[in-house]
């Protein structure tokens, strides 16, 4: 796995990953707008895209009748420099026709204790919490 950043212009940088996706990031610079996500913003996405995407895909795998799935990302920063996370907690909604309340709950603590790699990188320094609701869009 490979990444490529380059620096544009003031606090603004593009990154690039080997498939030729790119992404702006940066923080805004003296009366400039924000030219898109920091990156420690950014790894609060990868964060919750990682947990989400495990999430969902434990779901598929048993058949459950998953049909959205929202991660709501919160975090703590130190006051001191490194600034790192102290505290992260993922809030999961996930919608479906009948969804089992227990296989949600399994799907959020097997990406939280076993598969996501992000969520386990960030242990390092944070606490990690989840929460989940779920929400029947039968009714």
């Amino acid at each position: 796995m490979k990444a490529r950043i380059k620096w544009v212009e003031d606090r603004t940088f593009t990154g690039e990953v080997e498939a030729g996706h790119r992404i702006v990031l940066g923080n805004a610079y003296g009366d400039s707008p924000k030219p898109g996500p920091s990156p420690m913003e950014l790894l609060l996405i990868g964060t919750g895209g990682c947990a989400s995407y495990d999430v969902v895909h434990i779901l598929e795998k048993g058949r459950d009748p998953v049909e959205d799935c929202i991660c709501e990302v919160t975090a703590e920063r130190a006051e001191t420099e490194p600034k790192v996370f102290t505290k992260i907690h993922m809030q999961f909604i996930v919608k479906g026709r009948g969804l089992n309340p227990a296989k949600v709950q399994r799907a959020v603590q097997l990406s939280a204790e076993k598969y996501c790699s992000a969520s386990a990188m960030m242990a390092a320094t944070a606490e990690v919490t989840h929460g989940f609701e779920v929400v029947d869009t039968g009714v």
